[in-house]
C-alpha cells in the first residue's frame, strides 16, 4: 500500500463551532421565553410555552435534563371537590335518623297518658316509627267511628307528622271474632274502614293526602294469641307506620334483544318474598 502524502490530508472542518453556537442561541432564547412567561400569572400561556419549549428541546439530546426541568408544570390550585353520592346518602341517613328520633319523642309526649297505660306503643326501627294504638281507645266494639278522646289524641299526632315528608301507612287490625253486619260483612271491611277513618282525620289535621295510605288486614296479622282475652285485645289495634328509610339508588339492568329465549328476569325472581314478622306490624 502506498503511503499517503502530507499534502493529501483531509481538509479540516472549521465550521464545527456553529453547532455549539446554535445550541447556545437556542438555550438563550428559551431562557428569555421562560423569564417572559414567568412575569405573567396566566397559567394557560405558561403551559402553551412549556409545550413549545419541550418540543424544541427534544431535538437537543445534550440538553435533555434542562428541558425536563424547564417543562415542570406550575402547581395549580385544585377546586373543591363536590361530595360523592355515597357521602350525600350517608349524610341524608344521619339527618333522617335525627328527625325520626325527635318525631318519636314528640309523639310519645302527646300520647304520654296512653303510653303510660300501655294502650299505645311507640317504637323506632330501621324502617321508621311504629305507633300501635289499641282499638278500644279509638273505637267502640264493632264500630269504625272515632270517639271524641280518640279524635283529640290523633289530631295531636297529626300536628307532629304534618311538617315532615315521610310516607305514612295506617293499618287496621282485628281479632278472630267474626262480624257480620250490614255495614261490615267481615273483619276485612271493619279493619279497612277503621284505617280510613284515621287517614281522613290526618288529612283534616294538615297531613298531605299523597303521603297517606290506608290498609285493612282483618285478623290475618295477629301480634298476640287470639285464644286469650288479653291476646285478642292486643290484636284489635290500629298501627301507624311512619316510613323514613332512605331509598336505594336504582340500578339499571341490560335488557336482552328481542328473539333471545332466555328470561330477562333474575334467577330468583320466582322465589316468593318472605313475609314480615307479625310482631312490630
Amino acid at each position: 500500500m502506498a503511503r499517503r502524502r502530507k499534502g493529501e490530508d483531509e481538509h479540516e472542518n472549521h465550521e464545527r463551532w456553529l453547532v455549539s453556537y446554535a445550541d447556545f442561541i437556542t438555550l438563550l432564547f428559551a431562557f428569555f421565553v421562560v423569564m417572559y412567561s414567568l412575569s405573567s400569572l396566566n397559567e394557560g400561556k405558561y403551559r402553551i410555552m412549556s409545550d413549545s419549549v419541550v418540543s424544541a428541546f427534544r431535538n437537543i439530546t445534550s440538553n435533555s435534563e434542562s428541558a425536563r426541568i424547564i417543562s415542570s408544570p406550575i402547581p395549580s390550585i385544585r377546586p373543591q371537590v363536590a361530595p360523592t353520592p355515597s357521602d350525600a346518602t350517608e349524610a341524608e341517613r344521619k339527618s333522617r335518623a335525627e328527625r325520626v328520633k325527635n318525631m318519636a319523642e314528640e309523639i310519645r309526649k302527646v300520647l304520654a297518658p296512653l303510653v303510660a297505660d300501655g294502650q299505645v306503643r311507640v317504637t323506632e326501627g330501621a324502617f321508621g316509627i311504629t305507633v300501635e294504638i289499641n282499638a278500644s281507645v279509638l273505637f267502640a266494639p264493632g264500630e269504625a267511628q272515632l270517639g271524641a278522646d280518640a279524635v283529640r289524641a290523633l289530631r295531636a299526632v297529626a300536628e307532629v307528622v304534618a311538617g315532615a315528608e315521610f310516607p305514612i301507612t295506617v293499618e287496621g287490625h282485628t281479632d278472630i271474632t267474626p262480624i257480620a253486619t250490614a255495614m261490615f260483612p267481615s273483619n276485612w271491611e271493619l279493619s279497612a274502614v277503621r284505617a280510613s277513618s284515621v287517614v281522613r282525620l290526618f288529612v283534616e289535621g294538615g297531613v298531605k293526602p299523597s303521603r297517606l295510605t290506608a290498609a285493612g288486614y282483618g285478623d290475618q296479622r295477629p301480634v298476640a294469641d287470639n285464644l286469650t282475652p288479653d291476646g285478642r285485645a292486643r290484636n284489635r289495634r290500629v298501627t301507624i307506620l311512619i316510613e323514613s328509610r332512605v331509598p336505594e339508588a336504582e340500578v339499571s339492568k341490560p335488557v336482552k334483544a328481542s328473539g333471545v329465549t332466555d328470561s330477562i328476569l333474575p334467577a330468583d325472581a320466582a322465589t316468593p318474598l318472605p313475609q314480615a314478622p307479625a310482631e312490630g306490624r
